[in-house]
């Protein structure tokens, strides 16, 4: 017997979300249309490169699927459904990344914290390359915490670490952007370079 054809509405959110529950494919297929840039976005943030980023949303949007259930309508879905994207990109550094910074590489360089105005200098693109450049463990902290607004104790819980542990990978992942700026924009890295004017890791 064919498969009776479930009716939702592209422009009704709560309509289509009811036809993925039911396995609907097209109602599937608008879902992943609407949110896949937005999926990106964020994954683009996490992972090393484009690729990267494809599978976590690619594997976002399985647990979205398989997770509609728990899904409170009263709820906004964009901040559910966003949760499920950072929570992937997680579980994807556990499974191919080794939590350890000491093997990251980081020069030992002697600079002054940055100010916060020279990220408004600087293109979003050029920052996200910046910020993919950051080793694994540096780049998940520092996402978590300065862009994604988690408190140090929630990205402990969240990444199976110490709080300590937190603090002072942010610290040395603002360093190492530091760095980076120092070498890819010295004008702008000279200009904002002023004492006391770095942010506080804390």
């Amino acid at each position: 017997m064919f498969k009776k054809k479930i009716r939702f509405n592209e422009q009704d959110l709560s309509s289509m979300l009811d036809a993925c529950k039911l396995g609907d494919p097209q109602a599937q297929r608008c879902l992943i249309r609407q949110f896949a840039g937005y999926a990106k976005s964020i994954s683009l943030r996490y992972a090393a490169c484009f690729e990267e980023a494809e599978e976590i949303v690619n594997d976002g949007f399985l647990k979205v699927f398989l997770n509609l259930n728990s899904y409170d309508y009263a709820q906004p879905f964009k901040a559910w459904f966003r949760v499920i994207v950072i929570n992937t990109a997680i579980d994807y550094y556990r499974r191919n990344v080794k939590w350890n910074a000491q093997s990251t590489g980081l020069e030992d360089v002697d600079v002054a914290d940055y100010s916060s105005d020279i990220l408004s200098e600087i293109s979003s693109g050029e920052i996200l390359v910046l910020v993919q450049s950051l080793p694994p463990v540096y780049r998940m902290v520092f996402t978590l915490f300065v862009i994604d607004g988690y408190s140090h104790r929630e990205i402990a819980s969240m990444l199976g670490i110490q709080e300590g542990t937190s603090k002072s990978n942010l610290r040395d992942a603002r360093r190492k952007l530091q760095t980076m700026i120092k070498l890819n924009h010295p004008h702008l890295y000279q200009l904002y370079n002023l004492p006391n004017k770095g942010l506080n890791a804390n």
